[in-house]
């Protein structure tokens, strides 16, 4: 396993990813042992999953609690979907300061997004806003941006709920500029020895905003991919042959699906690269949304879904309607396999010290 990870310099973050993914479900996790309990002779053995970010292979369960949690937190109001994305000259700062401006970009799109929120010529509220953080392209590139997904209203300093108007929350032209001020202070700020290049200020910084209309669930379920996801799938490699790794990506101008093979170190850097630093948070949660706001948000369904009374009812149908998975035994198809013996942990310890 050692001989998979390189012996360059590599932050620690990275190390563990490397070593989580290649122990995920085999011996060195650990397990149990699971046998039919109708005696037929059918037994199995079932290997932990490492629970690293980065692991391709864990965290499909956790998506769906997370997009469960989420759908039942919705207003029934309209939705917007915004993106803020840096400019190409400034990813490799980023890219080698992941932990100070990853958290930099949140900050800035977060301040500049409340900047017009509580400006009366628009909604004159505090907005709620849910945030994630994503780096790569279908290409695997380094390419960091952050998706929010923010209802079309906010609370005014009297709590009184201030409905965004039709198809416009904020003007993006005046978003764009205050995004790039704010994150160029803040980013001087974090690496004051830093050189930035004078070109940012050239251009404009690309900040998208569109309405969700009726899907918002569909871009809920988008954006759960993310909270768990890894820049790339088991599914989505197709070869590993001649220390070349070939996976398929879909292009996002004419959807098609297309292949690319890489050596194995660029592969493996390419992924790498998309490895947060270590206790980094990916979602994060604001004004109304923020988790400390939970009996503000509680009020705002209760006093916004008058008007659908019947959604409470539903949630609680669905909720009561769930049972326990069990696994049916593939041999017999009678009985159920259940645990008879817990397999030890047999792995070393995973590479430590600071990222």
């Amino acid at each position: 396993m050692s001989n998979l990870i390189p012996k360059s310099p590599m932050p620690n973050s990275h190390k563990r990813a490397l070593f989580a993914i290649t122990a995920c479900r085999t011996e060195e996790m650990g397990g149990h042992l699971i046998e039919c309990d109708q005696h037929c002779g059918n037994f199995e053995y079932a290997y932990h999953s490492c629970k690293n970010g980065s692991c391709p292979k864990c965290h499909g369960a956790d998506t769906k609690r997370w997009l469960e949690k989420r759908e039942k937190e919705l207003l029934p109001v309209p939705y917007f979907h915004l993106v803020f994305t840096l400019p190409a000259e400034l990813r490799e700062i980023v890219r080698s300061n992941q932990k100070a401006l990853y958290a930099v970009l949140f900050e800035a799109a977060i301040a500049a997004l409340n900047k017009l929120g509580l400006d009366r010529k628009y909604i004159g509220g505090q907005l709620g806003m849910l945030t994630v953080l994503h780096t790569w392209t279908r290409a695997k590139e380094y390419h960091p941006h952050l998706h929010l997904l923010v209802p079309a209203g906010g609370l005014d300093k009297d709590g009184v709920w201030r409905p965004a108007r039709r198809k416009f929350l904020v003007p993006v032209r005046a978003l764009s500029p205050i995004f790039r001020a704010i994150f160029m202070k803040l980013a001087k700020k974090a690496l004051p020895k830093e050189n930035f290049p004078k070109e940012v200020w050239d251009k404009n910084w690309v900040v998208f905003s569109r309405p969700t209309f009726k899907k918002t669930k569909k871009v809920l379920s988008y954006l759960a991919r993310y909270v768990h996801r890894v820049a790339i799938t088991n599914n989505s490699i197709i070869a590993m042959e001649n220390d070349h790794v070939t996976f398929r990506y879909q292009n996002s101008t004419t959807r098609q699906w297309k292949t690319m093979p890489l050596p194995a170190m660029e592969f493996l850097r390419r992924f790498l690269q998309h490895v947060l630093p270590k206790g980094f948070h990916k979602v994060r949660y604001y004004g109304f949304l923020h988790p400390v706001k939970k009996v503000t948000l509680k009020r705002l369904q209760l006093l916004l879904t008058e008007r659908d009374r019947h959604r409470t009812a539903e949630l609680e149908r669905e909720i009561a309607s769930r049972t326990e998975i069990v696994k049916i035994c593939p041999c017999c198809k009678v009985g159920i396999m259940v645990v008879v013996a817990r397999l030890p942990r047999k792995s070393r310890s995973p590479p430590q010290g600071r990222d």
